[in-house]
């Protein structure tokens, strides 16, 4: 219980000092008019108020991950409680506020574009289709988990069939409909539903006298069934991504960018969002490790499951707050990745819009680029559930990664302290390079090989960041003379 409250005070201690210090580096303009007035067009950039934009950036970001992610994360032990702090605070919440306050520099451009001003074309060429296909995958596996948890609901009555079609004709409306329409308006009650489940899953919890497991000496080890396939390292920091650090958050700030009102409220929303996240994800992964009895057996029901996080929710929220508070959590759990889903193929068409440089105001625009992302989603949703998963794992990280450094050099050329981004970039750096060699989507080597490949690859990342610093000082100080 002692590891479970102080983590909690650790992130809620973030919030409160470490992203003022964020927020200081940065430095925003209070008076300086944002593209929600600049650029309104009553479809993408519209003011709102803040408390929505959080409640709706908590949602998009949500998704499954800091409840899957969280609970398939409790499978290594409380170790995953250190990385959901220190990932939260200090990298996912930093990288988040980031990619949404630079929106709000660049007129509400997405993270794409804004990766290619400081990263190069190359690289936003490269970026552009990477995180478009990203989006769809997104939107693909956020089909599919929704509408197993309800088929769950409705045995025998309304198969996964009829519930996949139902979530992708709402994805189609969401995506196409103006912000304000149904996410503007929906999203804040799905958003505080979200936020009664966790809240009430862990009251429940204590009532009933499960015990969680405490972060020591002893318990700093691989508690995975299969350890040296699942090695804490990188693994873990694959698999919890939305609860600690995700690249679709990047996607997702922009199009909260394009509605904050006013530069002083990104740290509530884009800093808040994300550890209010880091909450859920907490909250997720105690219920996991404490709710079988232990980390070893959350592994054997999950082994038995075929790793089927949906049936372990299931199983929680019906037995924790019973039958009709079960369902109310269960529609909490799907409101989670619906909303993240409808979101991903929203982000997916301002992306493709904006480097095609097509407005979205007509609804003729908004249907030649959405229909064509919903049938390559569509298509997805018909291969096997555990594989987008892994691929999206992976993927989501790496975007994250990238972020990160473009992130660091628009410091760097800003003169701002750039070691509050770099350091986390290097070491997502090294998790993505070390995953890629060592899993088995990846190229399968050995644990010892993929780790010094990792290590070599985050090494150079960081020279080349030290040469690229040198170059941009001569070059300063020459534009000095002159």
């Amino acid at each position: 219980m002692i590891t479970f409250f102080v983590s909690l005070i650790i992130l809620i201690l973030g919030y409160i000092f470490y992203s003022r210090i964020v927020e200081r580096i940065d430095g925003i303009d209070a008076t300086r008019e944002t593209p929600a007035y600049s650029m309104k067009d009553g479809v993408d950039y519209l003011p709102l108020p803040w408390w929505r934009i959080f409640l709706i950036q908590f949602l998009n970001i949500a998704g499954l991950g800091p409840i899957f992610g969280a609970i398939a994360g409790a499978m290594w032990g409380p170790v995953a409680f250190l990385w959901i702090v220190l990932g939260s605070v200090f990298a996912g919440a930093v990288h988040d506020y980031f990619s949404g306050m630079l929106s709000i520099k660049h007129r509400g451009l997405s993270i794409t574009e804004i990766v290619g001003i400081y990263l190069g074309k190359g690289t936003k060429q490269v970026m552009r289709g990477f995180t478009v296909i990203l989006m769809i995958i997104v939107g693909a596996v956020f089909i599919m988990g929704p509408a197993k948890i309800l088929a769950g609901l409705t045995p025998g009555a309304l198969s996964i069939t009829f519930w996949v079609w139902v979530v992708f004709v709402y994805y189609l409306l969401a995506t196409m409909l103006p912000i304000d329409k149904i996410i503007g308006r929906f999203y804040p009650i799905f958003g505080f539903a979200l936020v009664f489940m966790a809240l009430g899953l862990i009251i429940a919890l204590f009532v009933k006298g499960y015990q969680i497991p405490e972060l020591n000496l002893a318990n700093i080890t691989n508690f995975h069934s299969g350890a040296d396939k699942f090695p804490i390292f990188p693994m873990l920091f694959i698999t919890i991504a939305c609860g600690a650090i995700s690249g679709f958050h990047a996607t997702q700030s922009p199009l909260m960018a394009r509605c904050l009102t006013n530069e002083k409220y990104g740290r509530r929303v884009f800093y808040g969002a994300m550890i209010t996240e880091g909450v859920v994800a907490l909250i997720w992964a105690a219920i996991g490790m404490s709710f079988f009895g232990g980390i070893r057996e959350l592994n054997d029901v999950m082994n038995a499951n075929n790793g089927n996080a949906a049936f372990i929710v299931n199983e929680i929220s019906n037995s924790l707050l019973g039958t009709l508070g079960g369902i109310l959590a269960l529609l909490g759990v799907v409101a989670a990745p619906i909303t993240s889903g409808d979101t991903a193929f929203r982000s997916a068409r301002l992306i493709v819009a904006d480097f095609l440089r097509v407005e979205q105001k007509s609804i003729k625009n908004r249907l030649a680029i959405s229909i064509p992302l919903f049938v390559i989603g569509f298509l997805l949703t018909q291969i096997d559930f555990s594989i987008i998963w892994r691929y999206f794992a992976w993927s989501n990280q790496t975007l994250a990664t990238v972020v990160l450094w473009t992130i660091t050099v628009y410091l760097l050329k800003e003169q701002k302290f750039y070691w509050i981004t770099l350091v986390p970039a290097v070491f997502m750096t090294a998790v993505i390079t070390t995953y890629l060699m060592f899993a088995p989507e990846g190229f399968s080597l050995s644990k010892e090989i993929s780790y010094s490949v990792g290590g070599a690859v985050s090494a150079l990342a960081l020279a080349s960041f030290f040469v690229y610093q040198r170059a941009h000082k001569k070059m300063k100080v020459k534009q000095a003379a002159y």
